[in-house]
Protein backbone atom coordinates (compact mmCIF):
# COMPACT_ATOMS: atom_id res chain seq x y z
CA UNK A 1 0.00 0.00 0.00
CA UNK A 2 1.39 3.24 -0.94
CA UNK A 3 0.72 6.59 1.23
CA UNK A 4 1.14 9.69 -0.08
CA UNK A 5 1.49 12.97 2.04
CA UNK A 6 1.40 16.18 0.08
CA UNK A 7 2.67 19.81 1.55
CA UNK A 8 3.53 23.65 0.34
CA UNK A 9 -0.13 24.69 0.34
CA UNK A 10 -1.00 28.04 1.15
CA UNK A 11 -2.49 31.53 0.49
CA UNK A 12 -0.51 33.40 -1.93
CA UNK A 13 -1.08 36.65 -3.89
CA UNK A 14 -2.09 36.54 -7.89
CA UNK A 15 1.37 36.49 -9.61
CA UNK A 16 3.01 34.65 -6.88
CA UNK A 17 4.52 31.07 -6.52
CA UNK A 18 4.10 28.42 -4.52
CA UNK A 19 6.31 24.68 -4.68
CA UNK A 20 3.84 21.70 -3.74
CA UNK A 21 5.83 18.52 -2.34
CA UNK A 22 4.64 15.08 -2.42
CA UNK A 23 6.22 12.26 -0.15
CA UNK A 24 5.18 8.54 0.55
CA UNK A 25 4.74 7.74 4.34
CA UNK A 26 6.82 4.35 5.19
CA UNK A 27 7.51 3.71 1.50
CA UNK A 28 9.33 4.88 -1.80
CA UNK A 29 8.29 6.94 -4.96
CA UNK A 30 11.29 4.53 -6.60
CA UNK A 31 9.13 2.89 -9.58
CA UNK A 32 5.70 5.20 -9.18
CA UNK A 33 4.63 7.16 -11.53
CA UNK A 34 3.09 10.27 -10.35
CA UNK A 35 0.46 13.24 -11.05
CA UNK A 36 -0.88 15.91 -9.52
CA UNK A 37 -4.77 16.47 -9.67
CA UNK A 38 -6.79 19.36 -8.49
CA UNK A 39 -10.09 20.10 -7.03
CA UNK A 40 -12.14 23.83 -7.11
CA UNK A 41 -15.33 23.82 -5.15
CA UNK A 42 -17.99 22.50 -7.03
CA UNK A 43 -15.72 21.41 -10.07
CA UNK A 44 -14.38 18.07 -10.84
CA UNK A 45 -11.52 16.06 -10.03
CA UNK A 46 -8.97 17.94 -12.66
CA UNK A 47 -5.50 16.89 -14.26
CA UNK A 48 -2.56 18.90 -13.75
CA UNK A 49 0.95 17.13 -14.74
CA UNK A 50 2.12 13.81 -14.51
CA UNK A 51 6.27 12.14 -14.45
CA UNK A 52 6.85 9.19 -15.65
CA UNK A 53 9.30 6.53 -12.83
CA UNK A 54 12.65 7.86 -14.58
CA UNK A 55 11.57 11.34 -14.85
CA UNK A 56 12.21 11.44 -18.10
CA UNK A 57 8.60 12.15 -19.55
CA UNK A 58 6.17 14.60 -18.33
CA UNK A 59 2.81 15.65 -19.42
CA UNK A 60 0.33 18.87 -18.39
CA UNK A 61 -2.74 20.68 -18.60
CA UNK A 62 -2.43 23.41 -21.13
CA UNK A 63 -3.44 26.08 -18.76
CA UNK A 64 -0.61 25.47 -16.48
CA UNK A 65 1.52 24.39 -18.89
CA UNK A 66 3.88 27.73 -19.20
CA UNK A 67 3.58 28.45 -15.56
CA UNK A 68 3.60 24.34 -13.33
CA UNK A 69 6.76 22.43 -13.16
CA UNK A 70 6.40 18.65 -12.00
CA UNK A 71 9.36 17.11 -11.37
CA UNK A 72 10.80 13.99 -9.32
CA UNK A 73 13.83 13.77 -6.59
CA UNK A 74 13.96 9.82 -5.54
CA UNK A 75 16.93 10.84 -3.86
CA UNK A 76 14.49 13.04 -1.38
CA UNK A 77 11.34 10.82 -1.77
CA UNK A 78 10.03 13.79 -3.49
CA UNK A 79 7.76 14.61 -6.20
CA UNK A 80 7.62 18.70 -6.71
CA UNK A 81 4.96 21.29 -8.72
CA UNK A 82 6.41 24.52 -8.95
CA UNK A 83 3.80 26.88 -9.56
CA UNK A 84 4.76 30.19 -10.63
CA UNK A 85 2.00 33.47 -11.89
CA UNK A 86 -0.32 31.69 -9.80
CA UNK A 87 -4.06 32.94 -10.94
CA UNK A 88 -7.22 32.83 -9.07
CA UNK A 89 -8.50 29.81 -11.15
CA UNK A 90 -5.58 27.84 -9.70
CA UNK A 91 -7.06 27.77 -6.35
CA UNK A 92 -8.32 24.38 -5.67
CA UNK A 93 -7.33 21.82 -3.54
CA UNK A 94 -4.17 19.64 -4.91
CA UNK A 95 -4.09 16.31 -4.90
CA UNK A 96 -0.68 13.55 -5.70
CA UNK A 97 -1.58 10.31 -6.97
CA UNK A 98 0.64 7.31 -8.06
CA UNK A 99 0.79 4.00 -10.33
CA UNK A 100 2.84 1.27 -9.76
CA UNK A 101 3.98 -1.29 -12.16
CA UNK A 102 3.86 0.27 -15.65
CA UNK A 103 6.58 1.16 -18.07
CA UNK A 104 8.46 4.27 -18.13
CA UNK A 105 6.29 5.73 -21.05
CA UNK A 106 3.20 4.96 -19.55
CA UNK A 107 1.44 8.42 -18.55
CA UNK A 108 -2.09 8.48 -17.94
CA UNK A 109 -4.25 12.34 -17.30
CA UNK A 110 -6.81 10.53 -15.96
CA UNK A 111 -7.71 9.93 -12.50
CA UNK A 112 -9.22 6.52 -12.15
CA UNK A 113 -5.84 5.28 -13.61
CA UNK A 114 -4.30 5.91 -10.40
CA UNK A 115 -4.92 3.87 -7.32
CA UNK A 116 -2.74 5.64 -4.87
CA UNK A 117 -4.27 9.33 -3.76
CA UNK A 118 -3.03 11.68 -0.83
CA UNK A 119 -5.48 13.64 1.57
CA UNK A 120 -4.73 17.09 -0.54
CA UNK A 121 -3.37 20.18 0.16
CA UNK A 122 -5.26 23.87 0.00
CA UNK A 123 -3.77 26.19 -2.26
CA UNK A 124 -5.66 29.58 -2.39
CA UNK A 125 -5.22 32.28 -4.56
CA UNK A 126 -6.10 35.35 -3.18
CA UNK A 127 -4.93 39.25 -2.78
Amino acid sequence: QVQLVESGGGLVQPGGSLRLSCTTSGGTISGLTMAWFRQAPGKNREFVATISWSGGQTASVASVRDRFTISRSDAQNTVFLQMNSLKPDDMAVYYCAAQSGKLDTWLSIRSRDYPYWGQGTQVTVSS
